[in-house]
């Protein structure tokens, strides 16, 4: 079995997109790089998002998404997705990006990556889907992905291993997967989820609210 690795690197730039009912401004729609890309500031080079009051910022820097996960979906939706289907920045083989743990940190290329919090979807990803009732049930596949910070920068590329940093791994055991089913399908995870000392400020707030 070939070790982790990125399958793709894909950027985009906004767009105007028309819903039918107003016209909206969009990175979702991406598309594969060949070669060496810089990881810098917040973001991949070439790579912008429409609104960073959602998207982006240094806590949603990289979006991950594995192609395991990506041909579950096609063959449930019966169709092909074509690349980048859910605005992923590194589409990954042969790691559990969903089941990846809040803080875990992959070392791609010259970067080191660190896994922040879930994809929380939108109804941009309904436009890209084109199916506006797709938005909920992603949110019901527990399929979430990862939004990566950037704690060094450097280069990646198509082909670069995927190494999980073993020596500072977290020991409290909340994925990706359990962040988002907390908030999304069944908020009895929340005192679990609470757990994770690097859970996002916002969502450790949100959670806590819940809690009353």
């Amino acid at each position: 079995m070939s070790p982790a690795h990125v399958l793709a690197v894909n950027i985009g730039r906004p767009r105007a997109v028309d819903t039918g009912r107003r016209t909206v401004r969009t990175a979702i729609w991406k598309a594969p790089v060949t070669g060496r890309v810089a990881v810098r500031g917040v973001n991949l080079d070439g790579d912008d998002q429409a609104d960073r009051s959602v998207h982006g910022g240094p806590d949603k820097a990289l979006y991950a998404y594995s192609i395991e996960e990506t041909r579950q979906w096609q063959a449930e939706l019966g169709r092909d997705l074509g690349g980048a289907p859910f605005g992923e920045n590194l589409t990954t083989e042969g790691i559990d990006v969903s089941g990846a743990l809040i803080a875990e940190r992959w070392r791609i290329g010259t970067t080191l990556l660190e896994v922040a919090q879930p994809r929380l979807p939108s109804f941009k990803l309904g436009l890209r889907l084109e199916d506006p009732s797709f938005v909920r049930r992603f949110g019901l596949a527990s399929r979430p992905g990862a939004y990566l910070r950037i704690i060094e920068e450097g280069e990646l590329g198509a082909g670069d291993e995927v190494k999980v940093d073993l020596a500072s791994l977290p020991d409290h055991g909340v994925t990706m997967r359990l962040v988002s089913d907390a908030i999304l399908i069944d908020q009895t995870p929340i005192p679990q989820v609470l757990e994770a000392p690097q859970l996002l400020q916002s969502l450790r707030e949100w959670m806590t609210e819940r809690l009353g």
